[in-house]
């Protein structure tokens, strides 16, 4: 059966980090998502530094569900990749020593056609940050975006087994015109991790826009529905990206949250 296991990214609550990770207690996480690029800095995290964090989470009985790599370009773009690479094997190192199996990041445009140079580039800088997952324990997992669930589903089934999961964001595929109940119908079985965010399609102006979790056109319940099917495990990472109010906000996606499993 579906646990409901609710996650809070630090940085949507727009506070320093130890007030962070009171606050996300306080309004019911039982995990944080920590951003790698603002938050920690993996290059310059130490041994004790990590203890601190740990022994931060531990007080509050906290667990990190995620760590947040994002990246300017994907793993499709040959200009400065191999700092990309170096830092996202960095925070998926770190990802595991502070307890999480998950790193999310875009990975970067899904090429129609296997011919295309962008697609053989992505094969092969997915296939060694999935050896280095692997290796280190921590899996990164790329978010929903511009491209069709179908599309990802087909690059993670060309790489080795393993190589890459799925950060299942629900309002960014009806931003970008998608359908979110296709989506998890073909990746499913890869999700790492779902960040519970809602929207509607503005038809007229032909654009998305976010809204609070509850009032946006994305079918909670059956998505709920479609993961637990596929034994879902992880967490549910509340997040709105144009809060006015994160506390409330995050509040009462917590409490929406909490009504479907009640």
């Amino acid at each position: 059966m579906l646990q409901l296991k609710i996650g809070i990214p630090l940085s949507s609550l727009r506070l320093p980090f130890r007030q962070a990770l009171a606050k996300a207690a306080a309004l019911g996480a039982d995990a944080v998502e920590i951003d790698a690029r603002r938050e920690i800095n993996p290059q310059e995290l130490t041994q004790t530094g990590l203890r601190e964090i740990r022994k931060m989470l531990d007080d509050r009985r906290l667990r990190v569900c995620a760590v947040r790599f994002q990246t300017r370009y994907g793993y499709n773009v040959r200009d400065g990749l191999d700092r990309r690479v170096e830092g996202t094997k960095q925070a998926m190192s770190v990802a595991f020593k502070l307890g999480a199996s998950v790193v999310v990041n875009y990975v970067g445009r899904v090429s129609e056609s296997e011919e295309d140079p962008d697609w053989t580039l992505l094969i092969e800088t997915l296939s060694d940050l999935g050896r280095h997952g692997q290796h280190v324990g921590a899996t990164l997992a790329a978010r929903t975006g511009a491209e069709r669930g179908e599309d990802l589903a087909r690059l993670i089934k060309s790489l080795p087994a393993g190589s890459l999961g799925v950060d299942f964001d629900p309002a960014t595929l009806i931003i970008n015109g998608h359908s979110p109940h296709q989506a998890l119908t073909a990746l499913a079985p890869y999700v790492l991790h779902v960040h519970a965010r809602d929207a509607v399609r503005d038809i007229a102006q032909g654009r998305g826009i976010e809204t609070p979790l509850g009032e946006g056109t994305v079918d909670f319940p059956e998505l709920l529905g479609l993961l637990e099917n596929h034994q879902y495990r992880g967490y549910l990472t509340v997040e709105n990206q144009t809060a006015g109010n994160p506390d409330l906000e995050i509040a009462a996606a917590v409490k929406y949250l909490r009504n479907l499993f009640a």
